[in-house]
């Protein structure tokens, strides 16, 4: 029993560290951007691939690394991705070039595509049926928090010390963690299912080609044979993506991304919402934090600490949102929220200029935090409910792809309207830059508040015992965000 209940520790203890560390990269970069920028030279466009780079690559890897670990063993390829993202945390920590920097961090986000998603499978097996609700949720909370304390952590590591140690913190907890899970983790199996390559490439392709048209089209022109070629072919990548899953799932071949659950109303409806909502948050939070620093003149750490009523809201709403949620259903609370995220951008978009004070500031800070939360909360329960019981490990981890795609396209695209209207130059050129952008972030969070309307109206229903099939699929229940589960 005590060899049982040691083992369980050292589960909770590995795979809550690993969800932190790779959580936490998702925005820890955010606040280093101007000190990268000033350090490497780099471009607008290498500020974007700084982040997306990660994102990405993240993103098109969460639901392959699942099954990859069911067919090699979960412990195994787990350790396998911690290395990863170690090596190349380091990597990214000695970069002498933005190039570099941006491959670095498009490797990490390899590595955390596959330890996540384990490290959830990996807890949820080894507890108890009767303590599995506690222990994700435990679980989902380490990464809500990490994604809240990112901006804030990058922000102190890059001002008192320098912003690679954002990198090389990843180091010593990485190197920790390794023998830690081929020590004190169980391995496991799950389900044998088919490795889609096909789509995984496909789907690379597809973002890649579209990322990178959308990043370059500023500077060599919209209508550059190299721009416009590389949308088009990233278009016809993901048409036939889209295609070859059709495919599989006529054949029966397990498809990374079963294009049939987008018949359902609420499955198609709420993906479409995660995405227009992330396009808004990322994409503002990219601007926003380079804003605090470059026009108001904040340090790193100050404007990492300004960003936490917006940031750290979820934590604070969600003990509240959650049982209203089961309540009244969903729908009204990603309504309300993505409402409030519209109202939140429009009010900063009216009160941003280079002489703007941090308290004005914060209401709208407030507001778009709280309508952040009133997202997340239930979200992951309206997935769940819009699918076949079967299908709820696929559908969470579509849904958490989609929310990452989703803030990639946020950053490309706000980031080209900025430079488009402002730019770096002075405080003035920024700030009418941010206006636009703004305003773009604000019309597609309000059309993810009207494309909301579509989810149906339905309270949730009770919740069921998972088994142990269900917890075998991919990437099931992520806990990306805060207050997700």
């Amino acid at each position: 029993m005590t060899t049982d209940r040691n083992r369980l520790t050292w589960t909770f203890i590995v795979t809550c560290l690993a969800a932190f560390m790779t959580s936490l990269d998702n925005l820890v970069v955010t606040m280093a951007l101007p000190a990268i920028r000033e350090d490497l030279g780099a471009s607008l466009a290498g500020l974007e691939w700084t982040v997306n780079a990660y994102t990405l690559s993240f993103a098109v890897l969460l639901l392959p690394a699942a099954t990859l670990g069911d067919r090699l063993g979960r412990r195994r390829v787990f350790a396998a991705g911690l290395a990863i993202f170690t090596l190349a945390s380091a990597a990214a920590a000695l970069a002498p070039t933005i190039g570099t920097l941006i491959a670095a961090r498009a490797v990490q986000g390899v590595g955390g595509a596959i330890v996540l998603p384990l490290s959830m499978t990996l807890l949820s097996a080894a507890v108890p049926a009767e303590r599995r609700g506690a222990a994700l949720g435990i679980w989902g909370g380490v990464s809500g928090l990490a994604i809240a304390l990112g901006p804030l952590v990058g922000g102190a590591i890059t001002q008192g010390a320098a912003w690679q140690w954002i990198f090389w913190l990843n180091v010593p907890l990485g190197l920790a963690a390794i023998p830690l899970a081929f020590t004190r983790l169980t391995e496991s199996r799950g389900p044998s299912s088919r490795l889609d390559i096909a789509g995984t490439v496909l789907v690379s392709l597809g973002l890649l080609g579209i990322v990178l048209g959308l990043v370059r089209g500023q500077d060599h022109g919209w209508t550059s044979g190299s721009v416009l070629g590389s949308i088009i072919v990233g278009a016809v990548a993901l048409v036939a993506f889209v295609a070859w899953e059709m495919r599989s799932e006529r054949r029966r071949e397990a498809p990374m991304l079963p294009v049939s659950l987008f018949r359902r109303r609420g499955f198609a409806a709420v993906n479409a919402v995660s995405v227009l909502f992330s396009f808004g948050m990322f994409g503002s939070i990219f601007l926003l934090s380079q804003y605090l620093q470059n026009v108001m003149g904040y340090t790193p750490l100050g404007a990492g600490l300004r960003t936490l009523p917006w940031t750290a809201m979820p934590l604070i709403v969600a003990p509240i949102a959650g049982p209203l949620s089961d309540r009244i259903g969903g729908r009204p609370l990603m309504v309300t929220g993505l409402a409030m995220m519209t109202a939140g951008l429009v009010w900063l978009r009216v009160e941003l200029s280079p002489d703007t004070t941090f308290l004005a500031l914060v209401p709208a800070f407030l507001i778009s935090g709280i309508g952040m939360a009133l997202f997340f909360v239930p979200v992951a329960n309206v997935v769940m409910g819009s699918v076949p019981t079967e299908y709820e490990g696929v559908a969470s981890g579509v849904n958490n792809a989609f929310r990452e795609v989703g803030g990639v396209f946020g950053i490309a695209v706000l980031a080209s309207v900025f430079a488009a209207a402002g730019g770096y130059a002075n405080a003035v050129e920024f700030t009418d830059g941010l206006h636009v952008a703004l305003t773009v972030g604000a019309a597609v969070t309000g059309a993810g508040m009207l494309c909301s309307l579509l989810v149906p109206r339905h309270r949730a229903a009770p919740a069921t015992e998972p088994n142990e099939e269900h917890f075998a699929e991919p990437a099931i229940r992520l806990g990306l965000e805060p207050a997700q589960l």
